[in-house]
Parts: structure tokens; C-alpha cells; sequence
């Protein structure tokens, strides 16, 4: 799998007070392709980020309906995956 298909998988970190707390326990938050499977995530954050995996966990967020004025809207679907690296390993973003 080449490199930009890993990135097509993996759209960006997930950067919040949640994700903040779980990386001091070796667990990351990413937002990735809604059609992308498990395999295919830990796959692509093996192979750009050097590291092992020890599991992934998905979810889905469904998008919501807004509104602004009197013309509807809905933001669309996305898709976060948690994983959890081997003890010991970390992910460092500055260096990708």
C-alpha cells in the first residue's frame, strides 16, 4: 500500500482534552474514512508511524442536521478510530 492511499485512510488526529488523557495511556484518536476497515487502520498507522498496534476501536458519528436561516442542512458522516499502541511506544506528530 503506498503512501497516499495511508493517508486516504487516515484524515487527521483527533485533538481534544479526551484524546489529550488517553495518550499518556498509549491510546490515540484519529478521524478516519468512513468505508475504511480495522485491518486497513492499524495497517496504516503501523506503517507511518513506525509502531505496533495493539487493538483499534471504531465509531461512527452520524451527521447532524442543521439549519441556518431558513435553509436546511447536513453535515456529513464521519468515522474516529481509538488505537492503542504496544506499551511503550508512542506517536510523534511533529516528526511526520
Amino acid at each position: 500500500m503506498n503512501t497516499c492511499k495511508l493517508y486516504d485512510i487516515l484524515l487527521q488526529p483527533i485533538s481534544t482534552e479526551k484524546s489529550a488523557l488517553m495518550e499518556a495511556h498509549s491510546e490515540y484518536g484519529f478521524y478516519v474514512d468512513v468505508h475504511s476497515a480495522k485491518a486497513e487502520i492499524k495497517q496504516a498507522v503501523e506503517r507511518l508511524f513506525n509502531v505496533q498496534v495493539e487493538r483499534v476501536r471504531t465509531l461512527s458519528v452520524k451527521g447532524k442536521v442543521k439549519r441556518s436561516g431558513r435553509h436546511m442542512g447536513v453535515r456529513k458522516d464521519r468515522k474516529k478510530a481509538y488505537v492503542r499502541l504496544l506499551p511503550g511506544q508512542i506517536i510523534e506528530f511533529d516528526k511526520v
